[in-house]
């Protein structure tokens, strides 16, 4: 993949498909870009460019845990990056964390996006406190415990450091005082948009975003049905499109549902952007 730099970090990222409207994906969690190529490669054939890239702190992009809310940071990143790019207005897409951030972007620069993909919304007391503790509450603790060498150790960062073992050397560069401070903000700001039906957005704000959305809403305990419906009700031009229709106990059945419904997921965008001016 390429390598950017925008907002003083690295980026590192990769654009498929030659021609037509620009599109970014994003995956949940703090999954690197690849995991969405399979998507994004689908997307790209029906005669699209789509831009899949890692976030900062996600697979070969640099670590940089600063501002207030790590949301609002990647959003402003994808905005910039987008712009180097020359690939603005887009379409903006996500899952789960990558929802949010398609959406966040969209209330922050609504000028700069054509149109929302979202799929896998987040919301929900489960979701709200399974995710503060997944993305900041096991960090902050792992550093209280052993400091920033226990920090490496975790799932997530291994995975990074996997993609690029210079990731090791900023997080061991942390003092484990600061990588707290900076991950309680992070948490802050992550629990002061949980209680809101789609989790990091006010329905004030939803029913602002007037571009047209797609909704595929999950049915796992994380991203409820609810939490689609709200989406397609507070946003004024979606669509609801169902996608998985079992019920999954559990993430891992979750994303293999996910993983079987690619095809149908890629289908059921590409009919919705033909259908945009």
């Amino acid at each position: 993949m390429p390598v950017t730099q925008i907002r003083g970090i690295d980026i590192n990222y990769e654009i498929l498909g030659e021609r037509g409207p620009f599109i970014a994906l994003q995956p949940g969690g703090r999954r690197a870009g690849v995991s969405l190529k399979s998507l994004a490669q689908k997307i790209a054939e029906a005669g699209y460019r789509v831009v899949i890239y890692d976030r900062r702190n996600c697979g070969s992009s640099s670590i940089a845990i600063t501002g207030e809310s790590e949301n609002d940071e990647w959003a402003e990143d994808l905005y910039e990056l987008l712009g180097k790019l020359d690939a603005l207005p887009a379409y903006i897409g996500g899952s789960s964390s990558g929802c949010r951030l398609a959406l966040i972007l969209a209330l922050n620069h609504p000028e700069a996006v054509r149109g929302l993909l979202l799929w896998r919304v987040t919301g929900g007391q489960h979701a709200a406190v399974h995710l503060a503790n997944q993305y900041y509450t096991s960090h902050i603790e792992a550093a209280k415990a052993g400091g920033m060498e226990a920090v490496c150790q975790l799932d997530h960062w291994k995975e990074v450091i996997g993609y690029n073992p210079a990731s090791r050397d900023a997080l061991m560069a942390m003092s484990p005082t600061d990588f707290i401070s900076r991950m309680e903000r992070w948490r802050a700001a992550f629990n002061a948009g949980a209680e809101h039906p789609v989790i990091g957005l006010t329905p004030a704000e939803l029913r602002s975003l007037t571009m047209p959305a797609c909704i595929c809403p999950g049915k796992d305990p994380v991203h409820p049905p609810p939490a689609g419906f709200a989406a397609h009700r507070l946003l004024p031009n979606a669509e609801y499109r169902e996608v998985v229709t079992a019920d999954a106990a559990t993430l891992d059945e979750a994303f293999a549902d996910w993983d079987a419904k690619e095809g149908l997921l890629a289908a059921t965008f590409i009919d919705f952007l033909r259908r945009q001016r």
